[in-house]
């Protein structure tokens, strides 16, 4: 028997395959459809994200290979968001404009079967959540380099929507390009920050070239789809939306470069024992507060605090907000408990949520 008839054979097999599998996909989504109607008569948002994580982590202990977990998870992340949509279509607000890294974020997490809607500010996220016009918003709330993003912090604490889910996003710069070649490139077009946390490369690779600061790397992508002579340091899922080429791959000067970002919405995320709290509070002006009103209940009760910051309040001159995350869940007893101490000594106290911890990138 000759390669090509071995060749037919073994492509009859993925034929045969692939009917199954496509079968095995719509028997998923009848019953999707079905839990879509309990979810319904029950009051029970359509994302889940516990739920998913649960899923995510029984992919990763079930998958023998050879496919790669990572490889896996992209296409059932695919299945999630169609299934989904087959209950309720979804409309997720982001920083855009499209292409950016918190489009990159948001398609990741609801996949393309969601309604993805960019606008212009991050006070615009909140609002088209807020307002009922966007289920859910994603916003980045810091950067393992850069630091916190304050403003994205202050909405938070002065909004009424609730943090559903964390992500970690890698922060991969890619060079694109119209032409595909780089010594067509003339001008080298990104947001200030993605230019300096490429410097390096840019200077080793492309010295003397003009840098032109866009307002976002979207923006830069887009200049770079209009013109040959223009390369652009953007994400990578801004190739595929503006038609360009990918020059080089990973030119961040630090490997390391992560965005943690925030599902916003108006349900709150059951526990999945393994869930981060963030609160934000204002103390009362005394020497010594900090230390005795909220280290020191959270050292009796063993909970582990995982960050905390200061910011000025917007209220009050010299007046400064505490924002912490710790793990456990305001549900869990000895959380509440802990939450309901803290309390009594601030000036005030806030929940902002309680979600299954992300994944790193």
């Amino acid at each position: 028997m000759g390669s090509s008839d071995n060749l037919k054979k073994l492509r009859k097999k993925i034929d045969d395959l692939d009917r199954e599998v496509l079968g095995l996909l719509n028997r998923r989504g009848e019953i999707v459809l079905t839990i879509g109607e309990l979810k319904t008569e029950n009051n029970v948002g359509v994302y889940d994200p516990v739920r998913e994580s649960q899923i995510e982590k029984r992919l990763r202990e079930m998958n023998p290979g050879p496919l790669s977990d990572d490889s896996v998870l992209r296409v059932y992340r695919e299945i999630i968001s169609a299934c989904r949509a087959l209950q309720h279509p979804l409309k997720v607000a982001f920083l855009g404009p499209e292409g950016s890294f918190s489009h990159q974020a948001a398609f990741h997490e609801f996949g393309g079967s969601a309604e993805l809607l960019p606008v212009a500010g991050f006070g615009d996220v909140f609002e088209e959540v807020e307002n009922g016009r966007a289920s859910f918003g994603v916003v980045p709330v810091e950067n393992s380099i850069e630091g916190s993003i304050g403003i994205v912090l202050d909405l938070l604490s002065g909004s009424n929507l609730t943090i559903s889910a964390e992500l970690f996003e890698k922060i991969n710069l890619f060079l694109l390009s119209k032409s595909g070649s780089l010594k067509d490139i003339k001008v080298i077009a990104s947001h200030p920050q993605p230019l300096a946390q490429c410097k390096k490369w840019l200077s080793k690779n492309l010295p003397n070239r003009k840098i032109r600061e866009t307002s976002s790397t979207a923006e830069a992508a887009k200049l770079a789809s209009r013109n040959k002579g223009v390369a652009a340091v953007a994400s990578e899922h801004s190739a595929s939306i503006y038609k360009l080429k990918v020059l080089e791959k990973n030119i961040e000067d630090n490997n390391w470069n992560t965005t943690r970002f925030f599902v916003v919405g108006s349900r709150a995320s059951a526990p999945s024992g393994n869930d981060r709290t963030s609160i934000v509070f204002t103390l009362r002006d005394k020497p010594g507060e900090l230390q005795k009103s909220f280290f020191q209940p959270f050292a009796e009760a063993g909970v582990n605090l995982t960050k905390i910051e200061s910011r000025p309040s917007k209220e009050r001159p010299w007046e400064y907000l505490f924002f912490v995350d710790f793990k456990g869940h305001r549900e869990d007893k000895a959380i509440k408990s802990l939450v309901d101490r803290v309390a009594k000594n601030c000036v005030h106290l806030k929940v902002l949520g309680s979600y299954p911890i992300g994944r790193s990138a």
